[in-house]
């Protein structure tokens, strides 16, 4: 019998503040992001890895306009879509203009093999 073995896969979040979350009240911010830490606190129990957290440096080559970054390893696409929907069922897109890119932990070669394709 063949063994599965899961290849790991990666989320990159790029988020802003909106408008929606620049008018919030402190307190009401304090509370969304008490639920966040929250939630948060079951995730390394799936296997889910914070990589990075942070604000974006600006001052690089052809800079990101967002101004937070995430980046999560996942053990594989089934767990990296269960966080997407915590994500979104948290009501995080209402507060940050946010965009996605993911993708499993491909090499070099394979990447430029499919450049070479693209």
């Amino acid at each position: 019998m063949k063994e599965y073995t899961a290849v790991p896969h990666y989320l990159v979040e790029l988020y802003t503040p909106n408008a929606a979350w620049r008018a919030l009240p402190a307190e009401s911010r304090q509370q969304f992001l008490n639920g966040i830490q929250a939630a948060m606190g079951d995730l390394s129990s799936l296997g889910v890895e914070v990589l990075a957290l942070s604000e974006t440096d600006g001052g690089i080559d052809r800079a990101s306009e967002h101004r937070f970054l995430g980046i999560w390893r996942l053990p594989d696409a089934h767990v990296r879509d269960a966080l997407l929907a915590g994500i979104k069922a948290s009501g995080w897109y209402d507060y940050f203009d946010h965009v996605n890119a993911a993708g499993d932990a491909g090499g070099f070669a394979t990447h430029l093999a499919s450049l070479k394709l693209a």
